[in-house]
């Protein structure tokens, strides 16, 4: 996106603030999008009836779903009341977005099985934490070494500034999966710190000016390394990051087709079958709220909709015969 001088003004503000690059390119789009709308004009002189109109004409025009909607409300929000240091009063005044959410893609456990038998090596471990802990994707490749309790088989999820978290379970079958990829990980530290550019692994704000030993402590590196060091793109430091998002999202797509599994599969896909197969077999829905990290309910209760799509929860007369 060919960005302003303004909106690269509003990216920099953001990336000193250290909001996640998706987060940053999220809602630039989004402030774009509402600069263009209202015909090119400085967004300090616009108000709250230019927002109210331009969250309508993304409801009953575009036909934005209710998320898309607040989550442009959200990026114009910022932009107003962070870097612009305006206040934004009540918003009432638009059309809300009435599409309906899309149940999400489920596998079976047969598919499940299935995608995982046809991926291997350390994609084998990704794909089955994904599924296995209920884990978006971003948080997967954001794993660090101390985030995994062998001992009570969980993992400690962090959101992307790493100020909350929660506990979501870890499968007994991948202790030793892990156990290896993490001496694989040691391995390639004793290598990367031999390299005097090497300015050790990228740390969350509240320790990143703190104490510059930690960023070279193995705990603290990602448990899916890249393949090679690049550099930082805020800093220029030469580090390691985290595998490829793309990449892996192209191994499960692979995957899925040498399995010949015919929904759309990614990622996330992994995420909802667990959320789904739980349920299925009665764990309670607060329990997989806190698994998923949900912070409302309503967001979870998606899955039980999805419990009851192909039967409506009726079973055929047939089963009885």
């Amino acid at each position: 996106m060919t960005k302003s001088p303004f909106l690269q003004s509003v990216e920099s503000f953001m990336i000193a603030r250290r909001y996640s690059r998706r987060t940053i390119s999220t809602y630039l789009y989004w402030m774009k999008y509402f600069i263009v709308f209202n015909n090119k004009q400085h967004p300090s002189d616009l108000g709250n009836v230019d927002i109210e109109r331009f969250l309508t004409f993304l409801a009953v025009d575009r036909h934005v779903s209710a998320a898309t909607q607040a989550i442009a409300l959200n990026a114009i929000v910022f932009l107003k009341t962070k870097f612009l240091k305006q206040e934004v009063g009540h918003l009432t005044q638009f059309s809300r977005s009435r599409r309906q959410r899309k149940l999400p893609i489920v596998l079976s456990r047969t598919e499940v099985s299935a995608l995982i038998g046809q991926t291997s090596g350390v994609t084998k471990l990704m794909v089955s934490l994904l599924y296995g802990s209920g884990l978006r994707r971003m948080e997967l490749l954001r794993l660090r070494i101390k985030d995994i309790d062998f001992d009570y088989c969980q993992l400690q999820v962090w959101n992307s500034k790493e100020e909350k978290h929660r506990l979501t379970t870890l499968a007994e079958e991948l202790i030793e999966q892990l156990k290896l990829q993490i001496s694989q990980v040691k391995a390639v530290l004793a290598e990367d710190i031999n390299n005097k550019e090497y300015a050790g692994v990228e740390l969350p704000d509240s320790l990143a000016d703190k104490d510059k030993e930690t960023a070279f402590q193995l705990d603290w590196h990602y448990l899916f390394p890249a393949s090679k060091n690049s550099p930082d793109p805020e800093s220029s430091l030469l580090r390691r990051h985290h595998f490829d998002e793309s990449a892996l999202n192209k191994k499960i797509k692979q995957a899925a087709a040498l399995a010949g599994i015919e929904k759309q599969v990614s990622s996330h896909t992994l995420r909802h079958s667990f959320a789904t197969h739980l349920l299925q077999s009665g764990a309670d829905i607060r329990r997989v709220q806190q698994q998923l990290g949900h912070a409302d309910v309503k967001t979870t209760e998606i899955y039980t909709h999805v419990l009851k799509q192909g039967a409506q929860g009726v079973q055929s007369p047939l089963s009885n015969l």
